[in-house]
């Protein structure tokens, strides 16, 4: 069952990292290539907004922009949950972290930059700590 309890959210928010770098790519004419691996997709008026892996990205010459890390919160959270996203962003804003959010029908999903994904998990696991 999904969590919509903000104290529970933040005390068991087990933060996994991918082993991947992702990216993100832009597509105007609102079509991906054939056979394109991707992680999200999101359609903006400007057309397609793909993040793949950037392995993904080099093997078929796209161009991409953010490197970045990609940090999945294992716990199940309700896409109702108030607070626990914005208790994240301003944890990681507060050490001058970006951070680009994916809420997803299970988790919430973190892209952070790459050279900062170490420090980004440490405070994540600040949250979930009793002193946190």
């Amino acid at each position: 069952m999904s969590e919509k309890d903000l104290a529970k959210l933040c005390a068991t928010l087990s933060p996994v990292v991918a082993e991947a770098t992702y990216v993100y790519c832009s597509f105007p004419d609102f079509a991906l290539p054939a056979g394109l691996r991707v992680f999200c997709i999101v359609r903006e008026l400007e057309g397609l907004t793909a993040i793949m892996e950037r392995d993904e990205a080099l093997r078929l010459g796209l161009a991409y922009i953010y490197t970045a890390r990609l940090i999945t919160l294992s716990v199940q959270s309700s896409l109702e949950a108030v607070g626990f996203i914005a208790v994240i962003s301003r944890k990681l804003a507060d050490a001058g972290i970006s951070c680009n959010v994916i809420a997803g029908y299970y988790h919430d999903h973190i892209l952070v930059p790459v050279d900062r994904a170490d420090e980004a998990m440490t405070l994540l696991l600040e949250i979930a700590s009793p002193a946190g």
